[in-house]
């Protein structure tokens, strides 16, 4: 396949697997990137610099196709030094850098000077037009569907997708709500150039968690997520566990967000990925979890994503036409 993604990032499929907290592994980066994909590593799962190069040398090792990194500035703990990671990524020759959170401006001149393209995360038009006017390669543009932070605008991708692509003159991938073969025909149809997945490629075997939290995707709904932390602004779609609900009714009482931490901490949710125990933590992932139906390897799932979205494209949608 060849759009503007694939001439942009080398790639053999426009196909890019999402940075995600604690999941985005050498090992999975790299198993998306043999398979023809874009995989991408996440930079602060690693809590140090250090630890950051290692993992990047050991993705090196395991694939010699294009992979990135995502840096997610601004929305984590204050005391780390973001220049730092910049320097490591910019240093280990990765050519390739998912931004998300706040803008990446201050990191443009570095990335640039590296010859570094830089892909924005973005959840409104408005957003992305910056991100194109700071100079970055190309945006993911979340709807209202996606797993995590879908912004304060409710705007599905059904909507938000086009009206990105009239908007913008840089690549465009679509994000949010897609799982197979049909979101990614329709995604491109809408005018994308291509699709990011995160909770898709979560249910493939070398996705880093435990099986349960696998399992339990495949055997979900699309009803079933849940939005929190709509009254503190910073809303996020996550799995409808214990938690969620714990949280929801913390937010109707009024709860101060110190009083919901505790429920959402980043140990709670590493014990939730790391034991399948659904309810022991806030899980992330997307209304597409309904349309998940197997857990397969990230090179059957890039191809078979692929040669469906083809086969809509060129037989499907042609013979509606004779």
């Amino acid at each position: 396949m060849k759009t503007r993604i694939t001439e942009l990032l080398g790639i053999e499929y426009p196909i890019v697997c999402g940075g995600m907290m604690r999941v985005g592994t050498a090992e999975l980066a790299a198993a998306v990137s043999n398979a023809g994909g874009l995989g991408i590593m996440t930079a602060l799962t690693l809590p140090t610099p250090e630890l950051l190069k290692a993992e990047i040398e050991k993705c090196q090792s395991l694939t010699d196709k294009p992979f990135a990194v995502n840096l997610t500035v601004g929305v984590v703990a204050s005391q780390i030094d973001y220049n730092e990671y910049v320097d490591v990524i910019c240093d280990s020759g990765v050519k390739i850098v998912e931004t998300a959170g706040r803008s990446p401006e201050p990191f443009m001149e570095k990335f640039n000077a590296h010859g570094v393209k830089v892909i924005h995360k973005c959840v409104a038009v408005r957003h992305a037009l910056k991100a194109e006017k700071i100079g970055v390669a190309a945006v993911s543009i979340d709807g209202f569907e996606c797993a995590g932070h879908p912004g304060e605008e409710d705007v599905p991708g059904l909507v938000l997708i086009p009206a990105a692509a009239d908007a913008l003159s840089i690549p465009i991938l679509a994000s949010g709500g897609i799982a197979d073969g049909r979101g990614m025909a329709a995604a491109l149809a809408l005018g994308a150039d291509g699709i990011n997945m995160g909770t898709r490629f979560l249910a493939t075997q070398e996705a880093p968690v435990h099986d349960g939290i696998k399992q339990a995707i495949v055997n979900m709904k699309e009803t079933d997520t849940s939005l929190i932390f709509r009254s503190y602004k910073n809303t996020a779609r996550v799995f409808k566990n214990d938690i969620a609900l714990k949280v929801q009714e913390l937010e109707k009482e009024g709860a101060e967000f110190s009083e919901v931490h505790p429920y959402v901490s980043g140990a709670n949710q590493e014990k939730a990925w790391s034991t399948g125990e659904v309810n022991a933590g806030m899980v992330t992932w997307g209304m597409c979890g309904g349309l998940i139906k197997e857990i397969p390897t990230c090179d059957e799932l890039v191809k078979t994503i692929a040669d469906d979205a083809e086969t809509i494209i060129k037989e499907k949608m042609a013979a509606m036409f004779g």
